[in-house]
């Protein structure tokens, strides 16, 4: 289905021009929520599933296995870097779904900011990945998992954590409108799997062979859980590489790093989705 751009004029000026988008994109949050109340099975499982994937890690697989000091002071901080990377599939359908149905084409051409239906859907799912965060904080802790260096570093592995979430939501959203249908997304989805299981969310990269684990010491997410685990005051498995020693600021360079290139793709590629 396919429909004609419409152009209107926005406000004068530069206020009311970010105005004007910050109001269409919560318009299009707000949408995004709304679906929430519609399908809370959807977002239920999204909470539940990784806090089942840490349980069985943590019980039944043996995550972490082989680190100094409590294994599960080492799991959990790398199964919240995972959380943040998996988990897309839903903004990714909601994506095709819209696409399928024509709904993109008739934000197209309706008067409102282009690019505010992007934005709305990556707040839903930024909000979303806070509720998954506190809910895998909140079983970490009930199964021995604490943090040791203060309010103040643990907010900042927060925020290294949702950094992570934002880029990887990009290259979803991207990844989704070139899938263009439901169907394919499970299919593209497999993609983001490796970039799971080759890091150290599960062992640290010292118990792996040596070409192995200079792979994954350099995956973003393994920079992420490893910077994690330095805020959190919890036992990192430190092999001395440079990637190791320097976590913290790969944590934010490969993150901003993805973002650069996938934002672009994401907003060109949704640009010429009707033309």
């Amino acid at each position: 289905m396919s429909a004609a751009t419409t152009t209107v004029p926005g406000p004068d000026g530069a206020a009311s021009r970010l105005g004007w988008a910050l109001a269409d994109s919560w318009t299009m949050t707000r949408r995004e929520l709304a679906h929430w109340a519609r399908r809370p099975v959807a977002v239920l499982v999204n909470l539940v599933f990784p806090v089942m994937l840490l349980l069985m890690f943590t019980y039944l697989v043996g995550g972490g296995r082989g680190v100094p000091g409590d294994p599960t002071e080492y799991l959990v901080p790398g199964m919240l870097a995972l959380t943040m990377a998996f988990g897309l599939e839903a903004t990714m359908l909601a994506v095709t779904q819209d696409l399928g149905k024509g709904v993109i084409d008739r934000f197209r051409s309706m008067p409102m900011v282009p690019g505010a239906v992007l934005v709305g859907r990556s707040a839903a799912d930024m909000l979303q990945s806070v509720l998954s965060l506190a809910a895998m904080t909140g079983v970490g802790y009930a199964v021995g998992w604490r943090w040791h260096n203060g309010a103040a570093a643990a907010l900042g592995a927060v925020g290294l954590l949702l950094l992570l979430r934002f880029a990887m939501l990009w290259v979803g959203i991207q990844l989704a409108m070139v899938a263009g249908r439901p169907e394919m997304v499970t299919a593209v989805q497999i993609l983001v799997w490796p970039v799971g299981f080759l890091s150290n969310v599960f062992a640290t990269p010292a118990s792996m062979p040596g070409w192995l684990g200079a792979v994954v010491e350099w995956n973003p997410m393994s920079a992420t859980a490893t910077a994690v685990r330095d805020l959190f005051g919890n036992p990192g498995g430190a092999t001395g590489s440079w990637a190791a020693e320097h976590a913290g600021l790969l944590a934010v360079l490969w993150p901003v790093a993805i973002i650069a290139v996938f934002f672009p793709l994401a907003v060109g590629k949704f640009a010429r989705l009707s033309r």
